[in-house]
């Protein structure tokens, strides 16, 4: 199959939850990086799956244009197309898989299958200061909570995760009891800065080894709110969700400060879309300083979904050959 070597220029597109999104990298440089959100799931207080593979199949033609036409770059100068194989949700996956598989068999280039969460580490990269290998990156997101050993940057492994629910899942159904709407993540963030972290003592988990659990804090509210009233927890608001906040927080770093002395690694990275909490950025800043880490936290816009880290890791792919052919399926549960 004829293709072009001599420019390594990828387009790749993200379809794996509620975010249509498409990258265009060009030997390793960012070129541009689209997304568009869904607002439609606000209405519903979470992803509706069936409406959100509609919405893919409705922007995911527009948002591939404007990447290409803001990047500069022609159909004819691509290398390869990525997409994200997994893991998401089946049909929002099979969309991007499908539009993705379709232009690159038109254009006689390769195919790119990426793991998203190998994506979300490797977003360190698209931009300097970038880690050195080995280093430990905490992935934190609304499906997962990892604690990931890279190696390289095809290499990984998974050192601990959570038993339950994941953090950024903590979050969201947080924010639903408290009345807060979707997505909670920001709106528990922006009200915790206005709180007292240590008004209301909620439970940290206590499990073995590197496993994180969110369950048992999550219930614990559930009781508070059922305790005190509607009433006292309007007005308490802003300190309820630090408290909590700073709970989730807290048992984050403590798992994570264990897996630095264990594996004697001071290179630590933070990826996911909870990377994006300006509590958790806060506190392991001040975590890094006292343990002397080297911290690395992505920019904002690629630590929630988006095709630019697809991009970067399927960059990361293509320097070794790593291609799909046109029989890959997506993997709603592809694991690193």
């Amino acid at each position: 199959m004829p293709f072009n070597t001599e420019n390594i220029t990828i387009l790749a597109i993200e379809s794996s939850c509620d975010e249509t999104s498409a990258a265009v990298i060009k030997n390793g440089k960012m070129l541009t990086n689209i997304v568009a959100s869904q607002l439609i799931h606000e209405v519903h207080g979470g992803v509706v799956p069936e409406l959100a593979s509609r919405a893919h199949q409705k922007d995911i033609v527009r948002v591939v244009a404007e990447a290409l036409s803001d990047s500069g770059i022609i159909k004819a100068e691509l290398s390869a197309i990525a997409f994200t194989r997994g893991p998401g949700l089946l049909g929002s996956l099979l969309v991007g898989t499908s539009f993705a598989k379709s232009m690159a068999l038109g254009l006689c280039i390769p195919l790119i299958d990426v793991n998203h969460m190998q994506a979300h580490v490797l977003a360190h990269f698209i931009e300097a200061p970038r880690p050195k290998f080995p280093f430990l990156c905490l992935t934190v997101s609304g499906g997962h909570t990892q604690i990931v050993l890279v190696k390289n940057a095809l290499e990984m492994e998974v050192l601990g995760e959570t038993a339950d629910d994941a953090v950024g899942e903590a979050f969201d159904k947080a924010a639903k009891m408290l009345g807060l709407g979707y997505p909670g993540g920001p709106r528990i963030d922006a009200l915790a800065a206005e709180g007292n972290p240590e008004a209301f003592p909620f439970p940290i988990s206590e499990m073995p080894d590197l496993t994180f659990s969110f369950s048992g804090v999550k219930t614990s509210l559930l009781y508070f709110i059922q305790k005190h009233g509607e009433e006292f927890v309007k007005n308490n608001m802003a300190d309820i969700c630090a408290s909590y906040q700073y709970t989730l927080i807290l048992t984050l770093i403590r798992k994570l400060k264990k897996a630095s002395k264990l594996h004697k690694i001071n290179q630590i990275a933070i990826a996911g879309g909870v990377a994006a909490n300006k509590g958790l950025r806060k506190a392991l800043s001040e975590m890094a300083e006292k343990q002397r880490w080297e911290l690395f936290i992505p920019e904002f816009q690629y630590c929630t979904d988006n095709a630019g880290m697809i991009a970067m890791a399927a960059h990361f792919m293509f320097l070794e050959g790593k291609f799909a052919n046109q029989k890959v399926s997506p993997m709603p549960r592809f694991s690193l």
